[in-house]
């Protein structure tokens, strides 16, 4: 199966257009046409609908195979491109909004002291997009979060040959706009807000499908869907009462217009978990050393 077509056929269904995936991808929507027909051939079987533009049931099972099989490609190329050696004047990391707390902050300040480095790049990112930028070579080593039980890690998809070090566990708290009840707790218990309407923010808070599964329910309604890695502006929608969210607490703490109350049960700490190549960069490398001590 020819990655190139492959690569195409991904494009056509995640932008739901022959042309769009043209323009995403730089080539004529004659050279799509052609890609998704000779994947069709290749597999003998139809994968996409023309009219409108939609998986078959079996280009759907292509699809939850797909975004997996090109990512380990990436990863492959890039571990053989880092071979030819390391950048230990260049850094770049990918974060997820609520992974780039204080942990993350002085352990830069710590690495740029020691290792004189000219030119360190962060981008905030979700937290899918984190993993691809690290197993695909475009950033050196990325921090992402999430929810788990004390001192478990954080589920993770096969990344190939990789390394995912504890970067810093911190207090889960689920924020509410200033003046609501529940702001004046002490602490709260999830499973007492599994009715309660929350915002859909899966790249900045917690995601609500990881709630539900924590909790074994299928409450957690959501009232609105923020889409970004704004974490002001997830305050400001949830400042104005458009639902509740989970998020560390140091982070929480620092937003206008919130109350943060930490979360007694179940169980939970939010965690962050530093990942990076399995032959890292030397400025990596040491920025991994100091995070976990």
């Amino acid at each position: 199966m020819d990655p190139h077509l492959l690569r195409t056929f991904v494009a056509v269904l995640e932008h739901s257009s022959f042309s769009r995936a043209a323009a995403a991808l730089g080539y004529t929507q004659s050279a799509v046409s052609q890609h998704i027909a000779a994947l069709e051939a290749d597999v003998g079987t139809r994968l996409v609908e023309r009219r409108p533009v939609a998986p078959t049931p079996a280009g759907a099972r292509l699809m939850e195979h797909a975004p997996a099989l090109l990512l380990r490609l990436d990863a492959a190329r890039a571990d053989i491109a880092r071979l030819d050696g390391a950048r230990p004047t260049r850094l770049t990391l990918a974060c997820s909004p609520a992974a780039l707390g204080p942990a993350v902050a002085q352990a830069l300040t710590d690495l740029r002291s020691s290792a004189r480095l000219l030119d360190v790049e962060v981008r905030t990112l979700g937290r899918e997009a984190v993993l691809a930028e690290v197993v695909s070579g475009r950033a050196d080593l990325g921090f992402v979060d999430g929810v788990a039980a004390p001192s478990d890690p954080l589920p993770m998809p096969d990344l190939g040959p990789s390394v995912t070090l504890a970067a810093a566990e911190e207090t889960l708290a689920v924020v509410f706009p200033e003046g609501h009840p529940l702001a004046r707790r002490r602490s709260v218990r999830l499973t007492d807000l599994t009715h309660a309407q929350w915002i859909d923010a899966p790249d900045t808070a917690v995601p609500l499908d990881r709630l539900r599964a924590v909790c074994r329910t299928d409450g957690f309604p959501h009232r609105l869907r923020h889409r970004g890695t704004d974490l002001h502006g997830l305050a400001a929608l949830a400042a104005a009462g458009h639902g509740l969210a989970a998020l560390p607490l140091p982070v929480a703490s620092a937003l206008p217009g919130i109350t943060a109350v930490p979360v007694a049960e179940p169980r939970l700490i939010h965690r962050t978990e530093l990942v990076h190549p399995a032959n890292p960069t030397d400025a990596a490398r040491e920025l991994a050393q100091l995070i976990s001590g």
